[in-house]
């Protein structure tokens, strides 16, 4: 079965597409990368029906090895601060974001499918007031085959 053999691996980047752009050039062994706290960057000016000087357009790191799962941000204040990088390697398993489950900038939710079953990896991010951590709390959902949730909840023990 693939999930005893899938390789995954975590890392909160601080705003820093240097470390983004160096894991997934060097971190090729894992199947799946969750990264936490990306920089989205205005990458390009579009032109724009309501703005002379056109509109920002705003994205993350891409590579050609991984694809890459975030939730499309609504504005700038909305920018997801999870994001998942899946290995091409494994892209037969047919991978997918699910919005509709949580639709949360601090939480991506990914399935896949594997001899007939569909399983779930979700990538958590909490700022240090813990909010992703209360909406958790409030929202009720019923899912099934979770193989792992992780990331960083910046809980802190206070001993």
């Amino acid at each position: 079965m693939i999930c005893n053999v899938l390789k995954l691996f975590s890392q909160n980047v601080h705003k820093n597409s240097l470390i983004v752009n160096t894991i997934l050039e060097t971190q090729t062994s894992f199947d799946i990368i969750f990264i936490q706290e990306p920089l989205w960057l205005a990458i390009w000016t579009i032109l724009s029906s309501t703005s002379s000087e056109g509109e920002e357009l705003v994205s993350i790191s891409y590579h050609s090895n991984w694809l890459t799962f975030a939730r499309t941000p609504t504005n700038q204040s909305d920018s997801p601060r999870v994001l998942t990088y899946v290995n091409i390697h494994i892209s037969c398993l047919h991978f997918s974001l699910w919005n509709n489950i949580f639709n949360y900038r601090d939480i991506s939710c990914i399935s896949f499918f594997n001899q007939g079953f569909i399983f779930f990896l979700i990538n958590i991010y909490s700022d240090s007031s813990q909010s992703v951590l209360k909406y958790l709390k409030n929202t009720e959902v019923n899912i099934h085959n979770i193989i792992i949730m992780m990331g960083n909840f910046n809980i802190r023990d206070s001993l």
